[in-house]
């Protein structure tokens, strides 16, 4: 993913956001036990992190390992203090008669992704033993891929992702808050699959739900796709442009215990794109049009986290003291900020600093 330049020549270069889609990926959630000895050796890790990622990937550079280290709001408050992402808040739960977004704890995001497994599953292990008792596990779970990129529902996932630069325009911070700019916003949510229910239902009324062909994934027309459809609330736009978002879902599960999910995680250069998706799903547009896929997916996780540039954790050291590294203000090639949007449209803007649902 393309560097942007920054005064003085330095650059300041993002983290592995926009990383191919892999076979295997673990997302493992920690939250940061108090103290400040605790705060300072979470700092070091920050710094020290890359050393580690490289020490892993060599033993197969084409095994496509990556890791995306997320902050949550908390967190950075405790870690960092001032200056802080403009954006940065806890994840904000909805609540719609039966269908709940949860908000669950998350100070620190790792999202690991590789062909092989056991890649993952070891930088996973040597993250933890570095961090040692300075965090607590709140969530860990393991993805892979099914089949030919399909969830556990049966249907393709992440047809519609952005590719190439537009990559950099979904999922990259821009000029509207540069002083952290090549960040990004990472929602996650882990969702737990009722399969009977699902496969009870006949594949024509699958396809209404998702709004895709099953077989072939083809978008149904509009024309006979309900408004309710899962594609059609998920799809955000404004003055005619549309609004992307970078996701990388995952489908999990333990056969034995009958849990059988899918791993949301989406990253976007604002949460408030993501956040009216999620409240298009729960709420409904309008409200009480909500998505029918809920009626047989339950959300149990919800967290928001923001992911530095890979510049600025290279640059944070275990000094408890210390603040967030003072970039100078970088200057960015030009990229649409999204911008609050006027009155009778459908209130992107409007999400921010607001609990609605609660």
């Amino acid at each position: 993913m393309t560097a942007r330049a920054v005064a003085g020549d330095a650059r300041v270069v993002p983290q592995s956001v926009s990383a191919p889609l892999t076979r295997a990926a673990i997302f493992l959630i920690v939250t940061v036990n108090p103290g400040a000895d605790h705060r300072a050796a979470v700092r070091s890790f920050c710094g020290e992190l890359p050393a580690l990622f490289r020490a892993v990937e060599f033993r197969d550079l084409e095994a496509g390992l990556s890791c995306v280290m997320g902050i949550g709001s908390e967190a950075w408050d405790r870690l960092f203090g001032e200056p802080r992402p403009a954006e940065l808040h806890r994840f904000r739960e909805i609540r719609a008669g039966p269908r709940h977004a949860v908000s669950t704890p998350g100070d620190l995001l790792f999202h690991i992704r590789a062909k092989r497994m056991d890649l993952c599953f070891e930088i996973a292990t040597q993250i933890m033993a570095r961090l040692g008792d300075a965090v607590s596990a709140a969530d860990e779970v393991h993805g892979f891929r099914y089949f030919d990129d399909r969830d556990l529902l049966g249907f393709v996932d992440g047809t519609e992702n952005p590719r190439g630069e537009a990559v950099i325009e979904a999922a990259l911070i821009g000029e509207e808050d540069a002083a952290f700019a090549n960040g990004s916003y990472v929602i996650v949510q882990k969702y737990l699959h009722d399969m009977d229910g699902w496969n009870a239902l006949s594949t024509e009324a699958q396809e209404h739900i998702i709004g895709r062909t099953k077989l072939s994934d083809i978008e149904m027309d509009d024309s006979v796709k309900p408004t309710s459809a899962h594609n059609v609330l998920t799809t955000i736009t404004e003055n005619g442009k549309e609004f992307q978002i970078v996701r990388d879902n995952m489908p999990f599960g333990r056969v034995g215990e009958g849990e059988f999910g899918t791993y949301f995680i989406g990253y976007c250069r604002t949460p408030r794109i993501i956040e009216q998706m999620i409240e298009n799903m729960f709420v409904g547009r309008p409200p009480g049009n909500y998505d029918r896929l809920l009626d047989f997916s339950r959300a149990v996780t919800g967290t928001l986290f923001f992911v530095p540039s890979a510049t600025f954790l290279e640059s944070v050291n275990g000094d408890d003291t210390a603040v967030a590294p003072p970039f100078a203000a970088p200057v960015v090639e030009p990229v649409p900020s999204v911008a609050p949007v006027p009155d009778g449209s459908l209130g992107i803007g409007s999400l921010k600093g607001k609990n609605r649902h609660e």
